[in-house]
């Protein structure tokens, strides 16, 4: 028998995620890959999405027509298929926007859609995996923060969803930040929440699967004494919740412990 010690492959993983993200969006999968333990694999597909351009540009607001377009058929229909091609548990729907503008009913109806186009394969949408999260979290009262380019109609539907989910929306805002996703690291990220979290919110919601805050989340929590859920973290964890891995998180905040 050969006993040699071979290399991890990533072929023997436990849990195969899909993950459907914007074309000329690096962000989702990047904060994925960061999180996942080795035993979970993660599989992006592209969406076409008008408000994107070539590598990854986009204007200093999004269109609300171009969101609500990416959660409709034909893209996002055509991207699940061939991505439940592949060996998949699980689907996750990489967009916090739509969610705001198609509501939670159209959200949970969207997802049962791409699950049938995906062959019977649970897709799970982050709006609903950061209401879920922030539930399991047991909190009533939500500082929701999002990115810069979600304007402020955009900001008061989101602030709508949560209402809906039954929240107490202490607080709703875009980040004062650069309206563009590869300039915003995480310091000045962690000194916009810290200065603007107002001390009656019980959680620190941050929306939008492009907006880097994976990184910044232990650091808040333990600034804030309170947890810090975020688009991808929750969607992660719904995604590793709904294919019933027993693979383990280490960081990223209280909502994996």
């Amino acid at each position: 028998m050969d006993e040699r010690e071979w290399q991890r492959d990533g072929w023997d993983a436990e849990t195969r995620i899909g993950l459907l993200t914007p074309a000329g969006d690096v962000g989702p999968e990047a904060e994925f890959k960061a999180m996942s333990p080795p035993s979970a694999t993660v599989h992006a597909s592209r969406v076409p999405f008008a408000a994107m351009r070539q590598r990854g540009a986009m204007d200093p607001t999004i269109a609300i027509e171009a969101v609500r377009a990416f959660a409709q058929p034909p893209g996002v229909d055509t991207a699940v298929e061939l991505l439940a091609l592949a060996p998949l548990q699980v689907i996750g729907f990489g967009f916090t926007s739509s969610a705001y503008v198609i509501g939670r009913a159209g959200e949970q109806d969207m997802c049962t859609r791409l699950s049938d186009r995906a062959g019977g394969i649970p897709v799970v949408a982050s709006g609903a995996a950061m209401v879920d999260a922030a539930l399991s979290l047991e909190a009533q009262r939500v500082a929701l923060f999002s990115p810069p380019w979600f304007d402020a109609h955009l900001i008061e539907l989101g602030s709508q969803y949560f209402a809906s989910a039954g929240f107490d929306v202490v607080a709703a805002a875009s980040a004062d930040l650069p309206s563009d996703q590869r300039s915003i690291p995480p310091a000045p990220l962690h000194a916009w929440v810290m200065a603007n979290t107002p001390p009656e919110a019980e959680v620190v919601i941050i929306g939008g699967n492009g907006f880097r805050a994976v990184g910044v989340i232990e650091a808040l929590e333990r600034d804030l004494r309170r947890p810090v859920v975020t688009a991808n973290q929750a969607l992660l964890w719904a995604c590793l919740t709904s294919s019933g891995s027993s693979a383990q998180v280490v960081g990223y905040g209280q909502l994996f412990r």
